[in-house]
């Protein structure tokens, strides 16, 4: 080895402590104070980060409005930030006027992707929040209100968010139906099937529209749930389309993964939306709603935003026919 390339030991200690005292050096503010670069943030307990049990009782037409829950659900408004982590995307998000589907928009616009929403048209209360909120970020917002048991829509729906957005490549299939039955028997065949062709057939129509559009590096996202690991008693009919939705999010990730597509799922636990008070639980259930978790309480569609911005970044790209779960430490998976 070269004299001019030796270093001793105490050499490269002294560097090293010279690197590292530069990485903290206080920063001098007004006033003479100092804070440091990376200020710490305080710690916050999750058990009473957001409102616990018991709930007023309250119930809505369905499919509910989040601007008339009390109290209203936390979406991110306030408190999202983002970093540019879908700088340049642009997604389509079912049921995205509330819920997760409207903590995904928010989130979205805010690490720089244009978004199209789409919603049941008498949600449009919600959804006219949700599109200022985009624009407020700057990025295009696109509004799509319409019927998802309709294939003829569904197709129409990609065609006017590929047109909106002038691309697509986030597709998120969030929408569905809930209502509580205490038994199978008052399940009319009207109702399973408004069921299965909200939570099933819908995806299937807008992943099939939305395929020609998607290029390699582009996702898909299925929001099933804790229910299709553990399904209650009176959500019979939801609960299997639950699992059904986590079924595809792993079939169809074997099948376009050569194709440089992921596809993964979101399953949430009891998260305080409109499906609970438009006939999702009953009101014995509402009262109670999220109690039963260890920490106390249903989680905010907020808590649940950075997953869809996770799997959406192309930092997780070996991420696809996963299942991430956010269930205040009950449930599956």
């Amino acid at each position: 080895m070269n004299e001019e390339h030796k270093i001793t030991r105490r050499q490269a200690v002294a560097g090293l402590g010279a690197t590292l005292a530069v990485a903290v050096t206080p920063v001098f503010a007004a006033g003479g104070k100092t804070k440091s670069i990376m200020e710490a943030k305080a710690l916050g307990d999750p058990i009473t980060k957001y409102p616990k049990p018991p709930f007023e009782s309250q119930s809505q037409p369905w499919p509910g409005l989040a601007s008339k829950m009390n109290p209203k659900p936390d979406h991110g408004e306030k408190s999202y930030k983002g970093s540019g982590r879908l700088a340049g995307r642009k997604a389509l998000i079912t049921g995205g006027d509330s819920g997760m589907g409207r903590a995904a928009a928010i989130a979205y616009a805010r690490e720089g992707a244009d978004v199209a929403i789409n919603y049941f048209p008498t949600e449009e209360e919600d959804a006219k929040e949700v599109i200022a909120l985009i624009k407020a970020e700057g990025r295009k917002a696109i509004a799509i209100p319409g019927d998802l048991r309709d294939e003829a829509f569904c197709k129409k729906l990609v065609d006017d968010a590929v047109k909106g957005l002038g691309g697509l490549d986030i597709v998120v299939n969030n929408a569905g139906r809930q209502q509580s039955n205490q038994s199978i028997l008052d399940i009319s065949t009207e109702q399973f099937d408004w069921t299965m062709k909200t939570n099933i057939y819908a995806p299937f129509w807008i992943i099939k529209a939305a395929l020609p559009h998607l290029q390699p590096g582009s996702v898909i996202i299925g929001t099933t749930s804790e229910q299709a690991y553990d399904p209650s008693p009176d959500l019979y009919d939801y609960a299997q389309t639950k699992a059904a939705t986590m079924n595809y999010v792993k079939s169809l990730a074997k099948q376009l993964g050569p194709k440089g597509i992921r596809v993964n799922g979101v399953a949430p636990g009891p998260i305080w939306t409109p499906l609970q008070v438009s006939g999702g639980a009953s009101q014995e259930k509402l009262k109670q709603f999220g109690g039963q978790t260890p920490l106390g309480r249903p989680g905010q569609p907020a808590e649940l935003a950075s997953i869809y911005v996770q799997l959406a970044a192309p930092d997780a790209s070996y991420a696809t026919g996963q299942i991430y779960g956010s269930s205040g430490g009950s449930g599956q998976p």
